[in-house]
């Protein structure tokens, strides 16, 4: 029948790609993904330089704001997150980075077994094709995911990483191998000059099976149960005024929403924290009171130089320079419209006690109006950003009503940690070292923002509050952990704890913070999720 499938996968996103792709792989399931953006036609997608129309488009941008708080000086902050095929990973920086050995151990050390460093490696692997060389021992050569180093060269960058090792920051050859620690030109999802989103290596090929069917602009509103077992999806199309239609899964219902859809979608259906749902009139159909907490976000801090005797994106990305840029793209030679927002980073630690690098900066020759990564400067410069790569301030979403169409409260509660607040102002501190290197020298012109009227720890914390934004790496919110736990949602097979033939897998389901970018670990949870569901054995190290 035409409702009827063996898996329901809610989200086209990072996670939901893998998982169509594996699921279908056998040819023996019934697979349907729904998701609630359209197909991923917007050329803006697919050039890299395009990420910078497509964070404030809401054709493909679910568009969410922050709550104000005291770690934003009362300000709301645009959170994007996907709404297309594709989800983040056709929206985002395109940066591949991992983490590092300890934070899937620590995954592993608070009882969710499986999941430490040498149990999640193979699943890296299994979907990489790293283009470069690199040690077979860390990286993967052989999967659907394309990843490329960045080929751009300027002398901005090149005297940042030089000015980074006279600070004794070495330079990394893959922060995605053995150590993440050092400099490094960023890894890319990106193939050539056009993203690798997970709908281009995943979801693509498997859309050519039979057994897979892809419903688009379909609004999920309501996790179908027959006591704690899952039994199907409502969902609309067409929007608030659509008609409510039901899909049924004969094995297991998948969530794969994303950090704020996931636990919205489960609060809208009933499961989750009683005083909550009493709250909104929703009927609780199975208290979770974890569900929507422990969200966690990197929150960054870009500090802006005016740049001399050097030409900057700023100025490439204007008037005729900016056709020729376009020319030199469709003809193949270097051109900005290959760059996401990031070109270099540096993963170091905030005091030499901190053996595990808790800072990461990135490193562009450009700046932004306001910090904002939508707005380029007129005049020539370029940004350092800076973030605690393991921040322990926690939020929450919640649904803000009953209506589904209504988007949930999203409250990170930056800088709320005490720990938060001193890493952060270590990282600003080392940028400032970074960016008056002598490398740097011959084209730093003068700090933009803050300015060298900001001294004091005080004033540098302010600033932080005044003009510090989301890194888009939210995580969290469907924890994994324990039943023992009381905020657990998920057990260590990503099954939601008391519930029947319902999963969360995606960034949600995150412990804790990766010091990373989250579309590669995102990945890799799909596909050692995958297996789970179809029931297959871990894979073992090589």
């Amino acid at each position: 029948m035409a409702d009827q499938f063996d898996y329901i996968i809610v989200g086209a996103g990072s996670a939901g790609c893998v998982l169509a792709n594996r699921l279908t792989a056998c040819g023996r399931y019934r697979v349907c993904v729904l998701e609630a953006g359209p197909n991923d036609w917007h050329p803006f997608i697919h050039i890299p330089a395009g990420f910078i129309k497509t964070l404030v488009n809401p054709k493909v941008n679910w568009m969410y704001q922050s709550e104000p708080s005291e770690g934003t000086n009362g300000r709301s902050i645009p959170t994007p997150r996907g709404k297309v095929i594709g989800g983040s990973s056709s929206i985002n920086g395109l940066i591949f980075n991992r983490g590092q050995r300890m934070d899937f151990d620590v995954w592993a050390q608070r009882g969710n077994k499986g999941w430490g460093y040498d149990d999640i490696l193979p699943y890296f692997q299994r979907y990489e094709s790293h283009q470069h060389q690199s040690d077979d021992k860390f990286r993967g050569k052989t999967g659907e995911m394309t990843i490329t180093n960045l080929a751009w060269r300027d002398p901005l960058c090149e005297a940042f990483i030089e000015g980074a090792a006279s600070l004794g920051i070495p330079r990394n050859p893959d922060y995605n191998g053995e150590t993440q620690l050092g400099t490094s030109y960023v890894q890319r999802t990106a193939t050539g000059k056009i993203r690798m989103s997970a709908a281009r290596a995943f979801l693509k090929p498997a859309k050519r099976r039979a057994n897979l069917t892809v419903i688009t602009n379909a609004h999920a509103t309501e996790i179908l149960l027959d006591g704690k077992r899952a039994t199907g999806i409502a969902y609309r199309r067409g929007g608030a005024t659509g008609a409510v239609k039901k899909i049924y899964a004969a094995r297991e219902v998948i969530i794969s929403g994303g950090t704020i859809n996931s636990p919205h979608l489960l609060q809208l259906s009933g499961i989750g924290n009683p005083t909550l749902l009493n709250s909104l009139g929703i009927e609780v159909k199975h208290a979770l009171p974890g569900v929507g907490e422990n969200l966690r976000d990197h929150y960054g801090t870009r500090l802006t130089a005016r740049a001399k005797n050097v030409r900057t994106i700023n100025e490439l990305a204007r008037g005729p320079r900016l056709l020729g840029e376009i020319a030199k793209y469709f003809t193949g030679r270097q051109s900005i419209l290959e760059l996401g927002p990031t070109l270099v980073y540096c993963f170091w630690h905030s005091n030499e006690a901190i053996k595990n690098n808790d800072l990461q900066i990135s490193f562009t020759p450009a700046s932004y109006k306001e910090g904002m990564q939508a707005w380029l400067d007129d005049e020539p410069g370029f940004t350092l950003a800076t973030w605690q790569q393991r921040p322990e301030s926690l939020g929450w979403v919640k649904a803000r009503s009953a209506d589904p169409f209504d988007k949930p409260v999203i409250q990170p509660n930056y800088l709320s940690a005490e720990e938060d607040k001193a890493v952060l102002l270590a990282g600003i501190k080392l940028s400032r070292r970074l960016m008056r290197t002598d490398a740097l020298a011959p084209y730093f012109d003068h700090e933009a923002y803050p300015g060298d009227a900001v001294q004091t720890d005080d004033e540098l914390l302010d600033i932080a509050r005044q003009r510090s934004t989301t890194v888009y790496h939210l995580m969290g919110t469907c924890r994994m952990a324990p039943k023992t736990d009381p905020y657990a949602v998920v057990d260590d097979t990503l099954t939601v704890h008391g519930m029947q033939n319902l999963r969360v897998i995606d960034a949600s389901i995150m412990p804790t913070m990766l010091s990373a970018n989250l579309n590669a670990g995102v990945l890799m949870i799909a596909e050692k999720g995958a297996d789970m569901v179809l029931g297959k054995p871990p894979l073992s190290a090589a």
